[in-house]
């Protein structure tokens, strides 16, 4: 079908030529060449709907990944709106907090351990932490860490 194509008619195949593949297509055997073309039509339809579908289920992965930093970032209820494509209203507060920490010696650390170790470590602290906010009327913004170990290998937490 490409050849067909061909900007240049010299390089674009005769009949002859076109039947004589569709008889390879078709192994010698005498068929019709719109049944062959039919035939290789639906090949290609159904090799669209997998494509298609599959598609689609990575659109679907990335949209998960997407509400989950969403929600992840602002609070449930304002993405949950910005979500619905309605208006947020800004709210007002006295007073707000913001907390950032850093670990001293962090990088000695984890240099000195396992990449597990340092997951289990940032796993107990930031534990501590959430128990800590638990007791307050706050709102977190949730965290994600990542771990590379010498290998290349990733761990989550």
């Amino acid at each position: 079908m490409k050849q067909c194509w061909s900007e240049q008619p010299e390089r674009r195949p005769t009949i002859d030529q076109i039947f004589d593949q569709f008889k390879n297509i078709n192994k010698g055997r005498k068929t019709n060449i719109i049944d062959s073309m039919l035939r290789m039509l639906e090949q290609y339809s159904s090799n669209l709907e997998d494509l298609i579908r599959e598609r689609t289920e990575e659109l679907e992965i990335e949209k998960q990944k997407t509400d989950k930093l969403l929600t992840q970032m602002l609070p449930p209820s304002v993405a949950q709106a910005l979500k619905m494509g309605t208006p947020v209203e800004p709210e007002y507060f006295e007073e707000v907090t913001l907390y950032f920490s850093d670990i001293v010696g962090f990088t000695t650390i984890s240099a000195m351990s396992e990449p597990i170790e340092v997951v289990d470590l940032l796993n107990d602290l930031y534990t501590l932490f959430d128990a800590i906010i638990g007791s307050h009327d706050v709102y977190k913004v949730l965290r994600e860490v990542e771990v590379v170990g010498e290998q290349g290998s990733r761990v989550q937490s």
